[in-house]
């Protein structure tokens, strides 16, 4: 955005905010943002990195992402990294200045599962760019200060924005439990399925293996560390192959799938690739409903995990990166600037997929 001559000043001379709106199917507007007033607590950024999600992408192509439809115009995004702008009077931990990766959902913190500590269960958590809580593709946001967390010196804005997708496979390694011991199957290559393949890696799981229908997706997965890579197809009569094929990769049992496409296929491989008392966590949310084995799995003793976002993630996160445990720099494949044809550009890009991995704005 320009800051030359009176362009984006309102009459008093302040800078007027702006942020990416979604105001119908694959339309995009940039245009004004009023901020709500900064509460005590709460940090005013401006925002220098925003990636986009998957749930972005379905928001802009179909006005919903699950259960969670679009109703009126709403600021999208919400992987995001800035810069603290201004500071509430009770403001303790953060100053002007400090460089900052923020965790996108508030949630209650009255309700039981906020007092048990799952707070990404909440049902009133509002979140960054889910419908109706706007998001974080804008100049400015106010965000709480317990929501904002320092980046050391050696950490990019860009890979704070990357906190947001590393969390899911933090949250989901987290679950399962990975430890050294663990030999670790993950199906589906896209950028949640390569998070957890780093974090996997990084809590010390010795094997990993990656399956995917898309061999581009795969020879990167190889690049950035998987043990082995099969291809796989979308038609459900190729299960039993592809367990024998992922079985000989792995060299013995696989202790722990996860499923980060959310598909009865993906999820029928990984049920029948998994040993006998070994763990399957479904990550992605590809359909709502699936048709698969369960029974046979039950007789195995199957434990099936669910995840959904994260809790707690981001001081390990911003510890990854900042000790060199995990690199996410290679999964930001594409840039765009904050202009109107870059968001609209930026977008089509990401929906479109092929060789796109992690499309960030640089504001």
């Amino acid at each position: 955005m320009s800051h030359g001559g009176e362009e984006g000043k309102d009459e008093e001379g302040e800078e007027e905010n702006r942020a990416a709106w979604l105001v119908g199917v694959k339309t995009l507007r940039i245009q004004p943002y009023n901020l709500p007033p900064l509460g005590p607590h709460d940090v005013k950024v401006r925002m220098k990195a925003v990636g986009i999600c998957g749930s972005d992408v379905h928001h802009f192509k179909h006005m919903r992402c699950a259960n969670f439809i679009v109703k009126k115009p709403m600021v999208i995004g919400h992987e995001c990294a800035g810069i603290v702008e201004e500071i509430g009077s009770e403001v303790k931990s953060l100053q002007i200045g400090d460089r900052v990766a923020l965790e996108p959902g508030i949630s209650c913190k009255q309700c039981q599962l906020c007092k048990d500590g799952r707070y990404n269960l909440c049902r009133q958590m509002k979140f960054f760019g889910s419908p109706p809580t706007n998001g974080a593709l804008a100049n400015l946001v106010v965000h709480p200060e317990n929501l904002c967390f320092k980046l050391p010196d050696n950490v990019s804005l860009e890979e704070g924005a990357m906190c947001e997708p590393l969390s899911v496979g933090v949250h989901a390694c987290r679950r399962a439990k990975v430890s050294p011991q663990t030999r670790v199957l993950i199906i589906g290559a896209g950028p949640i399925g390569l998070v957890t393949m780093l974090t996997a890696r990084a809590f010390g799981a010795p094997k990993v293996v990656i399956v995917d229908i898309d061999d581009r997706r795969l020879s990167f997965a190889k690049a950035l560390g998987a043990d082995e890579t099969i291809q796989v197809s979308t038609d459900i009569q190729d299960v039993g192959e592809e367990v024998v094929k992922i079985q000989n990769a792995m060299d013995s049992s696989v202790d722990l799938s996860f499923d980060c496409v959310g598909f009865s296929k993906s999820m029928s491989v990984a049920l029948n690739a998994t040993r006998a008392g070994g763990k399957v966590c479904l990550v992605g949310l590809g359909q709502s409903e699936m048709t698969l084995p369960l029974t046979p799995a039950a007789a195995r003793e199957l434990d099936i995990i669910g995840i959904f976002r994260y809790r707690n993630t981001w001081p390990l996160c911003i510890e990854f990166l900042r000790s060199g445990k995990i690199d996410v720099k290679p999964l930001i494949t594409h840039r765009f600037e904050f202009t109107q044809d870059q968001v609209e550009e930026a977008f089509e890009t990401s929906a479109r997929g092929g060789n796109a991995i992690k499309v960030m704005f640089n504001l």
